[in-house]
């Protein structure tokens, strides 16, 4: 007999709690990921849609899940297949997915097209994800046509289409306790590995060897995988000197030499659920007076981001407090000319930092690196502000920002990226910083769950020693 999936009565709740917020007459369909080929005869290695997984816990490809106002739950799955399963792994079946899942009933996903006009007969309306799966409204559509084709006998087509990751983000937004402590254990994961890299540099350099961003690279996806991770939460960035001033730097072939910095964005995949941590480092294991300046700055702007975000607070808030640090750091170090740009209030207002912070200081994390949720708050919704952007000259149209609530998970990560100018001061050309940790809101303030690797300059320089 198969055992049931862990947790399976978390994902049950789940379900049950989306079927409340169909409807009546509501239907949801969702389909997991499909498979992607990366060359000839070779797939990308397979990785489950978010919102299925959310809802069923089951990682197999090729499958579906259709669930009613009722609460009753078919999922339509691979059949087993001895032949098939030889080559590419076990899979679950219909017969044995009922108590496994804890659905209502299962079926081979070869009979999903006969089934699914069956299932959406005499119902109201129905719930999809919009813009997600590509050809996923041809599908639905051709199943609404197959209903039509019965209004002679009697039969009532759906007459609505509703977005289903509506309700489902909303119910991703809060992270429960199960979630949560999955969060920790990537984020601890994930810390480790960066302590590794960080290690690995100033070894390698004191040892005379030849480093390149690659080797850095690599010391993290093995911690990721020795510790049980299936896969990088996203693809790893490693970047060494002035490459660390690229955003989305990938991990390459760049030397690693004694006196850069390197910024390291890397953060595992644990059951479902990402980290994302950020560190920057002397590749020698000593900060330069220029550098510790520099990250100082940085580290403060992200003490008062993290210090922005509680309960009640707006998402922007952290944002907001972090920039504020920022401007007057900038004027202090000379990055500004006091002269030039006035206070640091003025540097807020007319923008006069985004050559060196361009970027927003947070995003929602979960089950997507990047996850899903709204930036504006539901209530107020309807509420909009306009203000001109002193940089374009666009008007920007605003809504109130999203009410931190307890559970909620989201990044801090400011940062600063200093490329050569004629008005920088040339000390501080090619440095990249940027300083990140996940975070779970509680009940008071929040709590970093990636606070495994340091982020002070002297523990930083203390544990490249060892």
């Amino acid at each position: 007999m198969t055992e049931a999936i862990p947790q399976a009565h978390i994902y049950a709740a789940r379900r049950a709690y989306l079927a409340s917020q169909l409807g009546n007459g509501g239907v949801a369909i969702i389909p997991t990921a499909p498979e992607h080929a990366r060359n000839r005869d070779s797939d990308f290695a397979y990785r489950h849609d978010s919102y299925f997984y959310y809802l069923t816990g089951f990682t197999e490809p090729n499958a579906w899940l259709v669930l009613d106002a009722t609460g009753r739950s078919t999922v339509f799955c691979q059949p087993k297949d001895l032949e098939r399963e030889i080559w590419d792994g076990f899979r679950l079946g219909p017969d044995a997915a009922v108590s496994a899942l804890g659905v209502t009933s299962a079926l081979s996903v070869s009979e999903l097209d006969k089934h699914l006009p069956k299932l959406l007969e005499n119902q109201h309306t129905v719930w999809y994800p919009f813009a997600t799966h590509k050809g996923l409204e041809t599908r639905v559509a051709d199943w609404l046509n197959a209903v039509r084709a019965r209004v002679r006998l009697g039969a009532q087509c759906p007459s609505q289409q509703r977005d289903a990751c509506g309700p489902l983000d909303e119910m991703r937004l809060i992270k429960d306790a199960h979630e949560q402590d999955v969060m920790r254990r990537a984020a601890q994961i994930s810390a480790q590995a960066h302590i590794r890299a960080m290690q690995t540099s100033a070894r390698m350099l004191r040892a005379g060897q030849d480093v390149r961003e690659y080797h850095l690279e690599a010391e993290l996806l093995h911690e990721f995988r020795r510790h049980g991770s299936q896969f990088p939460a996203y693809t790893s960035i490693v970047a060494a000197g002035a490459n660390a001033c690229v955003l989305h730097y990938r991990a390459d072939a760049a030397p690693v030499r004694d006196g850069q910095l390197v910024l390291i964005d890397a953060g595992c995949e644990l059951d479902g659920y990402a980290s994302d941590i950020t560190r920057t480092f002397p590749a020698n294991g000593k900060f330069t007076g220029p550098q510790r300046d520099l990250y100082n700055l940085v580290l403060a702007s992200q003490d008062a981001a993290v210090a922005a975000t509680k309960p009640g607070a707006r998402f922007v808030d952290p944002h907001d407090a972090s920039v504020k640090v920022l401007a007057q750091g900038l004027l202090d170090l000379g990055l500004l000319s006091k002269a030039k740009h006035g206070s640091a209030q003025d540097v807020i207002e007319k923008r006069a930092y985004f050559p060196f912070y361009m970027h927003r200081t947070s995003h929602w994390i979960g089950m997507d690196v990047h996850d899903c949720g709204s930036y504006v708050e539901p209530a107020e919704l309807g509420q909009t502000s306009e203000r001109k952007d002193p940089l374009s000259g666009e008007t920007i149209v605003t809504r109130p920002s999203r009410i931190l609530r307890e559970g909620m998970a989201l990044t801090i990560e400011p940062g600063l990226y200093v490329r050569p100018a004629d008005d920088v001061p040339e000390a501080f050309w090619n440095i990249g910083i940027r300083i990140e940790d996940d975070a779970i809101v509680a009940a008071e303030g929040c709590e970093l769950i990636s606070r495994g690797v340091p982020v002070s300059v002297d523990e930083i320089e203390a544990l490249m020693r060892l």
